[in-house]
């Protein structure tokens, strides 16, 4: 499901208008980067949460010569799934 498809399934169950969905499925996910960007970790009662890990530098290889390489540390966004979720989908 891609962004479109989402806000018009929004539109039908709420009644809104696509545009109107598609403005409130753009508000949410810049809200949640937003707050990533600030170190929060975004949580969302019984689908999930959203969170930054760290990644530490180390050294890697380039698969094609073998050279050593380094790679830079990094942070990186992450979703973990609630425990609903994970039931929902289970059972």
């Amino acid at each position: 499901m891609n962004r479109a498809e989402l806000s018009q399934k929004i539109a039908q169950e709420t009644g809104m208008t696509i545009k109107d969905s598609l403005s409130l499925v753009d508000i949410m996910t810049e809200t949640i980067v937003k707050a990533l960007q600030n170190g929060e970790k975004v949580e969302i009662r019984g689908f999930g949460s959203f969170i930054i890990k760290s990644r530490e530098a180390r050294e890697g290889r380039n698969p094609k010569s073998g050279e050593k390489i380094s790679i830079a540390a990094k942070k990186t966004p992450a979703f973990k799934p609630g425990k609903e979720l994970k039931e929902r989908l289970n059972s």
